[in-house]
């Protein structure tokens, strides 16, 4: 990716602000939400980062940790406890469903399961259209134009525009949610696990689709996904994430190279590996115990109950975040010595 130049503050242009500037700035997000017995679901614990044009940030971490409910939040289908959502330099964090309609154009998301995403009783037409119903974009005639511009670069066939989604595949019923996010022409899309529901073959080609989309568009994608291979093939950065706290952040091969905290590194031990023989030299970290429940989150670091380097300050204290670098890390290991 080409470097961006800054211009000077006397001869920017709004223009060019807008391009140097980063799309997406999180600032100390929180998300909790009411459960049972006056108890709190501690989903998102303040998480920061700053995600820039034309970049893809992928978002990691077992099943549970918060990865979907921070991508909901940021796009405001929940409100946050408190913390920052700055888009495109304007804090939305407050605004209200009126407030956030011109933003809603400009942040679209790509949902998990491809089966429960599209409307069985709608035409592939009339679900990418929709969109731009809702928001009045367009005449009638413009808009089937588009739809049929959309099915074509998502790779479907022209007549597939009066079929349904059931006589699709996974994978093309995929395609048909990425053609539906693309009909307002946004700049930001959050892509919530949108190939793990899919047979493997088919997850690479939606991999290079949104891939080819991003180049030719510019987009910019978080990236939701278990798969930490894969994220480091698509992603420019990776976030760490273990019971809603951003544990470890920094660009793709930093992470994926070199991992500080020890839940990224037992993450990258176990994934698979296709030669037989490195497979059996390869050693994986086995966390023990269970992950503690976000009803009752640990009072220290949140990793220390399964944590091989615990200590008694990780049982009593959170850690910070701290700096090597641009590489990031919420652990003690790593705390500057007094």
């Amino acid at each position: 990716m080409s470097e961006i130049k800054t211009t000077s503050a006397k001869t920017a242009t709004p223009e060019a602000a807008q391009k140097t500037r980063p799309i997406l700035e999180i600032q100390g997000l929180t998300k909790y939400f009411d459960a049972a017995k006056g108890k709190m679901v501690h989903a998102v614990e303040n998480v920061s980062f700053t995600l820039e044009r034309g970049e893809t940030l992928g978002i990691v971490g077992e099943s549970g940790c918060g990865k979907s409910s921070m991508g909901r939040t940021i796009l405001k289908i929940h409100d946050s406890t408190s913390g920052k959502i700055i888009f495109d330099g304007v804090d939305i964090t407050k605004f209200s469903n009126k407030q956030m309609n011109p933003y809603r154009k400009r942040m679209q998301m790509i949902f998990q399961d491809p089966y429960a995403s599209l409307n069985p009783r709608m035409t592939v037409g009339e679900i990418i259209e929709e969109p731009m119903v809702i928001h009045d974009m367009g005449t009638p005639k413009e808009r089937k134009a588009i739809v049929q511009d959309l099915i074509q670069t998502v790779g479907l066939k022209p007549d597939h525009i009066r079929r349904y989604p059931f006589e699709f595949s996974g994978g093309q019923r995929q395609r048909i949610g990425i053609a539906r996010a693309l009909a307002l022409n946004p700049e930001f899309i959050v892509c919530d696990e949108p190939i793990s529901a899919l047979d493997v073959s088919i997850q690479a080609q939606v991999i290079n689709l949104l891939e080819k989309l991003q180049h030719e568009r510019g987009f910019s994608y978080l990236f939701i996904a278990h798969d930490l291979e894969m994220v480091h093939h698509i992603s420019h950065k990776i976030g760490v994430m273990y019971l809603g706290n951003m544990v470890e952040f920094g660009t793709s091969d930093e992470v994926y190279k070199t991992p500080l905290h020890p839940y990224t590194k037992a993450l990258i031990s176990a994934s698979p590996v296709p030669d037989p023989e490195l497979a059996k030299t390869k050693k994986r970290i086995l966390l023990e115990g269970e992950v503690p429940s976000p009803l009752n989150p640990p009072k220290g670091c949140p990793f220390a109950p399964r944590c091989p380097h615990c200590k008694e300050r990780c049982n009593q204290e959170k850690p910070e975040t701290y700096s090597i670098g641009n590489h990031k890390v919420a652990c003690f290991l790593y705390a500057p010595v007094k």
